[in-house]
């Protein structure tokens, strides 16, 4: 649990008490990060004794993950925190800080973290100007509302920004708690911190629906054992003819960055990538121009043919 008193740089025993050992939490909302994190933290010893919760399905989600949480509204959950948590989607963020600033419901000294991977501490002006102290707690994971959401808990890093070193400690402290690792993330980068995990991940599905409708499409004969491929729900054949090709490769670059390339624009196979590119355009104009920026690029990093980057090149001009 987070610690009582702090210790100097120099390890003398500061005095300081940055959070107590025990948190009374509030979190808005009970969506699909806020209700795995409140579990999180009740396994680490706090108390989440409350949530603001509108939909059904995030009622639903408070009711099942936090059964000894009250449902309330924002400004009572906001009033009784000592640690709240603001697990809204970032467009929402700046609003609703605004309005628990102009509310005033939230007590100076109150820890107000949020969860947006977007924004920094910045976006917290309006309460931290009120004597709060802010922090940006992002768990770099996809998010459910499934069971294996918690779980994945244990192996995320979170993207961790305060305006001193006191909030690092807390945030640090509390991202331990959870079973993650904390990662600093200054606040002028918070913006490119965020994009590149949305380019990773949420780039990764597009990337992966697109295949299987293609490999759907290529497989619309007979397929396992002369059964005709016609299931359309995910966990088909197509999916597990790709997934363990995918899961390799995911694994492959994580453990040996670009040398994990293989295929034929790494290979520089102009022949093969043309017949590739002509195919799939046949299919889906719009996959085509998908498959043809990402081999660009591709062959950009393999430093391939420069016949290949001249075919990819006029292609997509």
């Amino acid at each position: 649990m987070l610690t009582s008193r702090s210790v100097d740089s120099d390890g003398a025993n500061s005095g300081v008490d940055p959070a107590p050992a025990r948190l009374t939490v509030g979190i808005v909302s009970a969506g699909r990060v806020g209700s795995a994190l409140g579990v999180a933290l009740e396994r680490a010893g706090h108390v989440v004794f409350g949530v603001a919760a509108i939909s059904d399905a995030s009622v639903h989600r408070a009711r099942t993950r936090l059964p000894d949480s009250q449902i309330l509204p924002v400004e009572q959950v906001a009033r009784r925190s000592e640690l709240l948590l603001l697990a809204v989607p970032d467009a929402e963020l700046a609003g609703l800080v605004r309005g628990l600033a102009s509310a005033g419901v939230v007590r100076p000294g109150t820890i107000v973290a949020h969860t947006s991977g977007a924004n920094g501490v910045g976006v917290l002006a309006p309460l931290t100007d009120q004597g709060v102290l802010g922090l940006a707690i992002h768990p770099a994971m996809t998010f459910t509302g499934h069971d294996e959401d918690i779980a994945r808990l244990a192996n995320a890093c979170f993207g961790i920004t305060a305006a001193d070193e006191v909030g690092y400690a807390i945030a640090q402290a509390l991202v331990i708690e959870m079973g993650g690792e904390p990662v600093r993330i200054e606040e002028d980068q918070r913006t490119l911190y965020h994009a590149a995990l949305a380019h990773g991940a949420n780039h990764l599905v597009t990337l992966i629906v697109d295949a299987v409708a293609a490999l759907r499409e290529a497989m619309s004969g007979p397929g396992l054992l002369g059964q005709p491929v016609v299931d359309g729900q995910p966990g088909g054949l197509p999916e597990r003819l790709i997934g363990p090709l995918v899961s390799a490769a995911l694994d492959n670059v994580l453990r040996r960055g670009q040398a994990a390339l293989t295929g034929p624009v790494a290979r520089g196979d102009v022949d093969a990538v043309a017949a590739h590119l002509n195919a799939v355009e046949s299919f889906d104009e719009r996959l085509a121009a998908s498959y043809r920026a990402m081999s660009l690029r591709t062959a950009e990093l393999a430093r391939t043919d420069p016949a290949l980057l001249e075919l990819l090149a006029e292609k997509g001009n």
